[in-house]
């Protein structure tokens, strides 16, 4: 089944799924750029972050979809300083959007992807309890998508007829023992590093590529934990929280998993800007509720 055929069996809403079909489409020429356009570019986006060519060209080719697509009216990117309105939009929705997550990899070859969330009322400000959808773009040994509009998590592999066809239906993460976690462990808050200890009595073992996007994917199909924690030196984290805390966190939470930022979960946060970051923590139940223990 191809992917605009299960969002019409599953009646995913008419407009939220032309903007997920654009942001498929559009990833197959993004796909295709990393041969061309994997330089460093000399600007840097709202966190003062150095961004890589592909960065900005994911950025405007994903940008250009969304206005074409006449249904969005917000756009909220992490390549861009403010939120983007669409002034001759007919629909409602925001669209929150990380063009291309880990670009700092595409040197060494290594998977990254791009994130994207829905908001059906155009507000991307609101908190992740009030996002209707969310997927991602894993662009790996293959490129393959993950979605869910609150009706379960489905992943679609591009095929060689460059159609996204699917591949696993209603997927649920397992009971594993994986772990995936960010930052130098030297800078670790002492109540992370005893969690961690725990962790590894208990056999979980070490998966990080420093991707999001492929780590968390090997969390939804293996099981265990991601966690990009708070630092000694970055208390609020690394990661952000609508770009990529919010949608990924939806993702997991419809695949039977749960999300905390270390207290709670991480949809329990009003954003109060665009860069806000926040600690991070997205996988098994288990887990979570385990990591909230040691850090509450």
């Amino acid at each position: 089944m191809l992917f605009a055929e299960h969002l019409k069996k599953n009646k995913v809403d008419g407009d939220l799924s032309k903007i997920m079909l654009q942001i498929a489409d559009k990833s197959k020429v993004v796909q295709k750029a990393f041969l061309t356009h994997s330089g460093v570019s000399k600007s840097h986006n709202i966190h003062g972050e150095t961004q890589m060519e592909l960065d900005k060209y994911a950025d405007s080719v994903f940008l250009k979809a969304m206005e074409r697509s006449r249904v969005v009216r917000t756009v909220a990117s992490e390549e861009q300083d403010d939120i983007v309105e669409i002034k001759k939009a007919k629909g409602s929705y925001g669209v929150t959007l990380d063009p291309l997550d880990g670009s700092s990899l595409i040197k060494t070859n290594l998977a990254v992807g791009t994130i994207a969330g829905f908001f059906n009322e155009g507000d991307v400000m609101e908190k992740g309890s009030k996002m209707d959808a969310a997927m991602y773009i894993l662009y790996g040994p293959l490129t393959s998508l993950v979605y869910t509009a609150k009706n379960g998590v489905h992943e679609f592999v591009l095929n060689g007829r460059n159609q996204f066809e699917l591949r696993n239906e209603n997927i649920r993460i397992p009971n594993g023992k994986i772990y995936c976690p960010g930052g130098l462990r030297s800078d670790w808050i002492p109540k992370q590093k005893k969690f961690v200890e725990h962790l590894e009595k208990e056999d979980y073992k070490l998966r990080f590529s420093g991707g999001f996007v492929p780590d968390l994917n090997q969390v939804l199909f293996y099981g265990g934990i991601f966690m990009y924690p708070a630092l000694n030196s970055k208390p609020e984290g690394k990661l952000r929280l609508i770009f990529e805390a919010n949608p990924m966190a939806l993702i997991a939470k419809e695949a039977n998993g749960a999300n905390s930022n270390g207290k709670h979960s991480l949809h329990e946060i009003k954003p109060e800007h665009l860069s806000q970051r926040t600690p991070l923590y997205i996988g098994g139940k288990k887990e979570i509720e385990l990591v909230e223990k040691f850090l509450k």
